[in-house]
């Protein structure tokens, strides 16, 4: 398969270097964001965090600089006694190993207080975007997969906590224990010291090099992954539609497909990684050796003039000083064990704060409806989902409170549009909508909104039982105010048929129950609501016959005295309303009563007659 190509700038030499160049400083950007973050919510933590890295890479130093003490001063001068005294070197080892624990329960104590910060910061973060995505627009939604937007809650947050828990303790253990190492490498030997700082930067540019080729391949496995999530979200939603049409091996097929990019994105991305620690790892024992040779030759030729700066080294020194250069190239090396680590939260992290800055939906409205009466009127109003392409035009609607308005119309007439814009789910572009005389606009959306509810062709049911799911049209309702709602509209009968009533659990949006049981339960959610204004977008179009006479006894009854609107197939079903309105491509063909329009034999005739509408 065709990978993607990395370079999303200009061809040639001189595009893929400023693509990189964005890349690297866009992934800074991220990092430090997430880090100033981290701090800012978890600062005691982290000072604490920084002050046992510091006693454990102390610790970690005195033990390897004591190689020196115990070579020179105890093994060397022990080995020339006829009667080694060990008392003084078992004493200096009891104190050795006091120090020792101190470092063991230092490092303890930072990895468990890292644990906390990330577990924390990764609880602030979803909560943050879970309450930014409540905030955004439906439109967002239109453009963003429920498949994509769950990535973001679990590959791409996790990826966050695997960095913060392990990758930045180790920054922080690695800074701090390359100035100590460089430090005491300077004090035993300066010759030494700049071999150490050669082989420290060449494996400082492979890894940063390796590191810039990767992440362009961890941002595509990310996105990879998103659509992997988002496919298998919409086959399980729609898997009754896959198995109708017999689809099982074309959605494998198609699945199969986006598997494969998602292995081929995170082999690329992976291989590139690995190499990091194997060449680190390389470089660092070709260094290790080429000390030894540098050590070696200073101390046999003391007086060579290229090793003039220092006096000659003892044994202890060089062995303490092999292990001092081990301390300091290994903090490169942990890094490059974390690079997928890190990378992989770069683009999590980019992610999760693009859904976190998304705009919110706005909302300019100020004024609150105290008693809303119902009265919705549009005036010349034309619309578009996108500025390109209009749906709507010049659409003007007179309502009185308490009358039934009824549209009908073909597939894509926008019906269901003009419902979306009495709730302000979306803004028009020209024209204006009135509630009770107020520009809608100049209402507070939640005030607009808690005066209508709407009971969707598509019903969704939440995790919990009937009736909580009824309750949800009213938090403050209580469980008779349910009960009543439910034989309001005909739903009674069936829910006392189940296992528990009302308190049976629903899960997987009312699975287990019909679908006309399932629209029962949204009716009688929207009538507990009791709202001035009531919408039904073909409310009853997944209901039998048998079923839909009763429900539209229970409809009846709670549209008297509130202002409806209805979209509906079945014409026999908005017979009795007060208007009737025809629209056609975005504009309103024809508008008046049931006997009205039948009398003049337009459109309205020849969607009645032919009972159905198209």
């Amino acid at each position: 398969m065709r990978q993607p190509s990395l370079d999303r700038g200009p061809r040639g030499p001189q595009g893929h270097n400023a693509g990189f160049q964005r890349a690297t400083k866009q992934q800074k950007q991220v990092m430090m964001r997430l880090f100033g973050f981290v701090l800012k919510n978890y600062k005691f933590s982290i000072l604490t965090v920084l002050a046992c890295i510091v006693v454990s890479s102390i610790t970690s130093l005195f033990s390897t600089l004591f190689t020196r003490t115990l070579i020179d001063d105890y093994i060397t001068p022990l080995t020339q006694m006829a009667n080694p005294e060990y008392t003084s070197l078992l004493q200096t080892l009891f104190r050795l190993g006091l120090i020792l624990l101190l470092g063991v329960v230092a490092s303890y104590t930072y990895n468990r207080l890292m644990i906390n910060v990330s577990q924390g910061t990764m609880l602030r973060l979803r909560k943050q975007i879970f309450e930014r995505m409540e905030q955004l627009p439906l439109s967002y939604f239109d453009s963003h997969s429920h498949g994509e937007l769950m990535s973001v809650y679990t590959n791409d947050v996790d990826s966050l906590r695997q960095m913060i828990s392990t990758a930045m303790a180790q920054v922080f253990s690695s800074v701090i224990t390359i100035v100590a190492t460089f430090t005491s490498m300077i004090v035993l030997s300066i010759p030494l010291t700049l071999v150490s700082i050669g082989i420290a930067v060449v494996m400082m540019v492979a890894t940063t090099k390796l590191g810039k080729w990767s992440r362009g391949f961890f941002r595509i496995q990310q996105e990879s992954l998103a659509s992997v999530n988002g496919f298998i979200e919409e086959m399980m939603t729609g898997q009754k539609v896959v198995k109708v049409f017999c689809h099982e091996h074309e959605a494998i097929s198609k699945f199969e497909g986006i598997n494969e990019q998602l292995r081929s994105s995170a082999y690329n991305a992976n291989k590139i990684a690995n190499i990091v620690m194997p060449v680190n790892g390389n470089l660092s024992n070709l260094g290790y050796v080429l000390l030894a040779v540098v050590g070696a030759a200073i101390a046999l030729h003391p007086d060579f003039s290229l090793f003039s700066l220092n006096a000659s080294l003892s044994l202890g020194t060089i062995v303490a000083f092999l292990q001092l250069n081990k301390s300091f190239t290994q903090p490169i090396s942990h890094v490059s064990q974390q690079i997928n680590s890190v990378l992989n939260a770069s683009v999590g992290a980019e992610r999760v704060f693009a859904l976190g800055d998304a705009v919110p939906e706005v909302d300019e409205g100020q004024q609150e409806l105290t008693d809303p009466k119902g009265d919705v009127d549009f005036h010349d109003v034309d619309f578009g989902y996108v500025p390109e392409k209009q749906v709507l035009f010049g659409i003007n609607i007179n309502t009185n409170p308490g009358q039934k308005i009824a549209f009908v119309g073909g597939t894509g007439a926008g019906k269901t549009t003009i419902i979306n814009l009495i709730n302000r789910f979306y803004d028009i572009q020209h024209g204006e909508i009135l509630y009770d005389g107020i520009p809608i606009s100049d209402i507070r959306k939640q005030s607009l909104r808690r005066s209508m509810t709407i009971v969707l062709q598509e019903t969704h049911l939440f995790t919990g039982t009937v009736i909580d799911n009824i309750r949800y049209g009213s938090l403050d309702a209580s469980d008779e105010d349910c009960v009543k709602a439910a034989q309001l509209v005909g739903a009674h009968d069936f829910i006392l048929r189940l296992a528990n009533g009302y308190q049976t659990m629903l899960q997987g949006d009312g699975g287990n129950l019909s679908q006309g049981e399932r629209q029962l339960l949204s009716i009688a959610r929207a009538a507990v609501a009791n709202p001035p204004v009531l919408i039904l977008d073909e409310a009853t179009s997944s209901i039998d016959t048998r079923t839909e006479q009763l429900v539209q006894r229970g409809m009846d009854t709670i549209m008297q005295g509130r202002t409806t609107f209805v979209i509906a197939h079945r014409l026999s079903t908005v017979r009795n309303a007060d208007q009737i309105i025809v629209l056609d491509h975005g504009r309103i063909a024809e508008h008046g009563t049931h006997d009205e329009l039948l009398a003049i034999k337009g459109q309205y005739y020849q969607l009645y007659t032919g009972n159905h509408i198209d």
